[in-house]
């Protein structure tokens, strides 16, 4: 009987399908205790603000998103074909939930009266794009969102940042600032500078670059969508200059930029609180989303590249997305970006507080295994076929295990136990009876 050979093409087809799917990540131990640990930190500040928790389910009708999120952000959403006898038809009835903000809508719009209003709720939970993968750039990952429903007041935009602030300290973010800006205001700088209202998306869209690219360069681009070219030079002149004194006279001179200036303002008395020149004004903040209508924030930090935070005030979108007429407005942590940034110089996390060693006696091993537990300790037993101590020590180095203990024929002979400190190699008896006191007592319990 003949062996067939394997090709080239088997081996790469055979090694693709090893990966996991383009775009999306497998996440081993260390990966997922710190991806937790992070969750629950930002989970616990967004409590203490009184926020509440939703999950909603990872795919939706079609129709919750059909239409809602623009003709770009459509292109990118995940469709599930129909099922059963309906495979055939090639057609799609569900879709992959593309962020928290769509099944928000539909949340307050299905129980409206059954909520507090205002509706105060944070959401952290895996979102899928149907996207070009890129470094970077994944088509499986987690959004971290924070939103208030039902209130106009300037203290819900003031609490979102807040809260947004405090979640990125107990992340371990230093050195970071909040830029704040107002889409009225923004609008209010065309009015003032006389560009019409058909051309202020783009001219807005091109200031959005300024982060990108030199003065210079933005003002060539404005110059190329239709702005004269002194104008150009003057609006990016406003918007860039060292102190607001210019762009605040030019606000000054329309209802609408008087609106928006008043709104930052406001903003930046509620937040003075905060540590002085944590939160700016950035007249060059832009936000691309149009959806915006008020204030509106991003966050920038050192070491960290482009923006690790973003929200605003989005009055009218829960209606657009299919509930009910409600003013809006809230946040988001870019918890994988700051994921990618600490996991890159941090130690492992994790492993066993206990290891035990398995060299007869297994009936009395698995008894201390148990009441180690009991005790609240991490611990593991050998589950390998070698008796040899040398192999069971290895292993319980690669599970990292602060302790070993070892329960060999003398110990047993004698009651003991031999416990070894994995990171001083300091090793001594203890009696069977006393192992969980002294080992909780020698780790800190």
């Amino acid at each position: 009987m003949g062996v067939e050979s394997t090709t080239s093409e088997d081996t790469t087809i055979m090694a693709k399908a090893a990966e996991p799917p383009s775009g999306t990540r497998d996440f081993l131990a260390d990966d997922v205790r710190r991806r937790k640990a992070a969750f629950d930190t930002v989970s616990g500040v967004f409590e203490h603000y009184g926020f509440d928790p939703l999950e909603t389910p990872a795919f939706e009708r079609l129709e919750v998103f059909a239409g809602k999120l623009g003709d770009e952000a459509s292109a990118l959403i995940f469709k599930i074909l129909k099922r059963g006898v309906h495979e055939a038809t090639g057609e799609a009835d569900l879709a992959l939930r593309y962020d928290h903000t769509v099944p928000l809508a539909r949340v307050v719009g299905t129980y409206g009266s059954r909520l507090p209003s205002p509706y105060k709720r944070y959401a952290i939970g895996p979102v899928w794009r149907a996207d070009r993968p890129a470094k970077g750039r994944f088509r499986e990952f987690t959004q971290c969102d924070i939103d208030t429903v039902g209130s106009a007041s300037p203290l819900a935009d003031a609490e979102v940042l807040w809260a947004i602030h405090d979640g990125l300290k107990a992340l371990g973010v230093e050195n970071f600032r909040v830029l704040v800006n107002s889409r009225k205001a923004l609008h209010g700088l065309l009015e003032a500078y006389g560009i019409a209202e058909e051309r202020g998306t783009a001219v807005l869209g091109t200031l959005d670059k300024l982060d990108k690219l030199d003065p210079g360069a933005v003002v060539a681009e404005l110059a190329d969508r239709g702005l004269d070219a002194r104008t150009a030079e003057e609006l990016v002149g406003d918007v860039t200059a060292a102190d607001t004194d210019r762009v605040r006279k030019q606000l000054d001179t329309t209802e609408r930029g008087r609106e928006g200036l008043a709104e930052i303002d406001r903003l930046l008395d509620l937040t003075s609180g905060l540590p002085e020149g944590r939160v700016v004004y950035t007249p060059r903040m832009v936000r691309g989303l149009d959806y915006y209508t008020g204030p509106i924030f991003e966050v920038v930090a050192e070491g960290y590249p482009g923006s690790i935070a973003s929200g605003g005030r989005y009055d009218g979108l829960v209606a657009k997305l299919g509930g009910p007429d409600l003013p809006a407005c809230g946040g988001s942590i870019g918890l994988e970006r700051i994921l990618a940034i600490q996991a890159s110089g941090a130690e492992a996390s994790g492993g066993l507080d206990v290891a035990l060693t398995v060299l007869g006696a297994e009936d009395a091993v698995m008894r201390m295994a148990a009441g180690l537990r009991g005790q609240g300790l991490r611990t593991g037993v050998y589950l390998g076929t070698s008796g040899k101590l040398g192999k069971q020590l290895k292993w319980a180095n690669d599970q990292r295990a602060r302790v070993v203990l070892i329960h060999g024929p003398e110990e047993q002979a004698d009651g003991v136990v031999t416990m070894r400190d994995m990171t001083s190699g300091d090793q001594f008896r203890v009696p069977v009876t006393e192992v969980a006191a002294t080992v909780r007592e020698h780790l800190g319990r």
